[in-house]
C-alpha cells in the first residue's frame, strides 16, 4: 500500500494545514517517540528547525508528542538537516528530526526523520509510522506543545566535524556565500571564516518569511553578480535547509550538481577514491543528469548509473553497489567517506578542496563538460492522474519520442513534495529541444493545471 503522508523528503504541505496542522503533528511525534522506547530504554530524539515562521510551534508540537511517546525531545535550534544528520548519528540519540521544507516557499514546512544511522528512515518504518499517526488520530490522541531550550552545543560540534575535512586553509579565497535567508546563515561564514577565506554573505537574514525567496539555490542570478562584482574566487549558493549547493565561478557561470559529480570524480579518481563493483569506478546520479555529464565521465573511465528522482534513491545505489560518490543536478552530493545525506557546506569543501590542491578554477575544471541543451518546465496541476492515462498528453510523449529517436531524452514526472508535473526535453538542436517541452507541458496544462498556472 502506497504511502499517504511521507513523500520522497519526509512528510511536507503548508504549515497549518494537514498533514502539518497541530494535531497530526503531535500524532507524529507521538508515533515516533513509541518506535523510539521499543529501540531504547528512556530515548532521546534530536529536533533542529530551518528559519520558517511556522518552523518553532510545529518543533514544539512534535517534542510534546515525542514526550507523550516515551521520548526526550533534545532541541539543536537553527541547524542544516545535514547538521541532524551528523549530530544524531554520533550522538545519543536513536533518531534525529528537521523541520524544514528545504527549497520551498516559507508557507510550507516538513518533518524530515533520520535514523540513528544518520539515514533517513526506509519505507517499511515510514509505513509502520503513518499507520501509527492514523490511528492515533482516529483516536482523538492530541498532544501538547513542549517547551523547548536550544543546545547550542549540538551545531557547534556539525561545524567543527566539516571543518575537520578541509586540509590546510582558504588563505587568500575570496568567498560568496548565498545562503538563501535559511538554516545555514550563520554556519556558513563562520565555517569558511573559519578556514581563513574571505567570506561575503549574502541572503543572510532571515525574518521568518524570506527563506529561498529570489536567493539561493534556486536563484543563483544574484550571486552570480556579486561574485564578478567583488572578484571572488568562487560564489555558493545554498537553500533553505543547506542539503544542496550549486556555484558561480570566477566569471560567473553557474556550475550545478552535474559539474561538481564531474570535478570532484576526477579528483577522487586521481586519488584512488572512486571504487565501484567489479573494480569500476562508478559515480551514482538521477535520470535528470545531463547527458553531457554521463559522457565526461565515460571518457575518464568512471561509470555512471541513473536513478529515479531524490536524493535518497542515489544514496540506495550507492549501497547497493558501493559507489562513494553521488548526486543530483539540483545540488544534492554525498559524498559517502564523510556523511550521510547530501550536505551543500561539505559539497563547498570539496570543490574548494579541489581547487586549492590543483590551483584551477571552476571554469577551468569544467572546461570538458559539454552541456547538451536540457529544457526543464514545472507546471502546478490539480492532481496527480497517471500521465500515460491523458490522451493529449500521451500523444505528445508519442511524438516527441519518434522525433528524437535516440538522439534525445524526455522525462515526465510529478514532483515528490507538490503539486507539480516536472517536464524535462534534452537533445543536441536546442530548437526541438524547447519545442517539444513546450508542447508536452502546454498538453498537461489543458489536462490538469492548475488555475492560474
Amino acid at each position: 500500500m502506497p504511502k499517504r503522508l511521507f513523500g520522497t523528503d519526509g512528510i511536507r504541505g503548508e504549515a497549518g494545514t494537514f498533514p502539518l496542522d497541530p494535531l497530526t503533528v503531535g500524532a507524529s511525534g507521538e508515533a515516533l517517540g513509541h518506535l523510539a522506547t521499543r529501540l531504547r530504554q528512556d530515548p532521546e530524539v534530536l529536533v533542529g528547525i530551518d528559519t520558517r515562521e511556522s518552523s518553532q510551534w510545529i518543533a514544539a508540537q512534535l517534542a510534546g508528542g515525542l514526550v507523550r511517546g516515551g521520548a526526550r525531545p533534545r532541541f539543536a535550534g537553527l541547524i542544516t538537516t545535514p547538521g541532524v544528520a551528523y549530530v544524531t548519528r554520533t550522538g545519543p540519540f536513536v533518531a534525529g528530526v528537521m523541520i524544514s521544507a528545504s527549497h520551498n516557499p516559507y508557507q510550507d514546512n516538513g518533518i524530515k526523520i533520520f535514523g540513528h544511522s544518520g539515514y533517513k528512515f526506509p519505507d517499511a518504518e515510514e509505513k509502520a509510522i503513518e499507520r501509527e499517526i492514523f490511528a492515533l488520530l482516529e483516536a482523538g490522541v492530541r498532544a501538547e506543545p513542549a517547551e523547548l531550550r536550544e543546545d547550542p552545543g549540538l551545531d557547534a560540534s556539525y561545524v567543527d566535524f566539516l571543518a575537520s575535512t578541509f586540509p590546510g586553509t582558504l588563505e587568500g579565497m575570496r568567498v560568496v556565500a548565498d545562503c538563501a535567508n535559511g538554516a545555514a546563515s550563520h554556519l556558513a561564514p563562520e565555517l569558511f571564516g573559519r578556514l581563513g577565506a574571505r567570506v561575503d554573505a549574502i541572503h543572510c537574514s532571515p525574518n521568518g518569511r524570506n527563506i529561498n525567496l529570489d536567493s539561493g539555490a534556486l536563484h543563483v542570478d544574484g550571486l552570480r553578480c556579486a561574485v564578478v562584482e567583488l572578484g571572488a574566487d568562487i560564489g555558493v549558493a545554498l537553500d533553505g535547509d543547506a542539503d544542496r549547493a550549486i556555484f558561480a565561478s570566477h566569471s560567473g557561470r553557474a556550475v550545478n550538481g552535474d559539474g561538481v559529480l564531474l570535478i570532484t570524480a576526477r579528483h577522487m579518481l586521481e586519488r584512488g577514491e572512486l571504487p565501484g563493483p567489479d573494480g569500476e569506478p562508478t559515480v551514482v546520479s538521477t535520470v535528470m543528469a545531463n547527458l553531457g555529464l554521463e559522457k565526461a565521465l565515460h571518457r575518464l573511465g568512471i561509470r555512471m548509473l541513473r536513478t529515479a528522482v531524490g536524493d535518497k534513491y542515489v544514496l540506495e545505489e550507492m549501497l547497493r553497489c558501493g559507489a562513494m560518490l553521488g548526486g543530483e543536478q539540483s545540488g544534492h552530493v554525498i559524498f559517502r567517506q564523510y556523511a550521510t545525506t547530501g550536505d551543500g557546506l561539505l559539497t563547498a569543501l570539496r570543490v574548494l578542496e579541489v581547487m586549492r590542491e590543483t590551483g584551477k578554477d571552476l571554469d577551468v575544471l569544467t572546461r570538458d563538460f559539454e552541456v547538451h541543451p536540457q529544457r526543464l518546465v514545472n507546471i502546478r496541476v490539480r492532481e496527480k492522474a497517471p500521465l500515460e492515462e491523458l490522451p493529449e498528453v500521451a500523444a505528445e510523449l508519442r511524438a516527441a519520442s519518434e522525433a528524437f529517436g535516440d538522439a534525445g531524452r524526455i522525462l515526465v514526472r510529478y514532483s515528490g513534495t507538490e503539486l507539480l508535473a516536472r517536464v524535462m526535453v534534452e537533445g543536441v538542436d536546442e530548437g526541438r529541444v524547447e519545442l517539444f517541452a513546450e508542447r508536452i507541458a502546454e498538453s498537461i496544462r489543458r489536462a490538469i493545471g492548475a488555475v492560474g498556472s
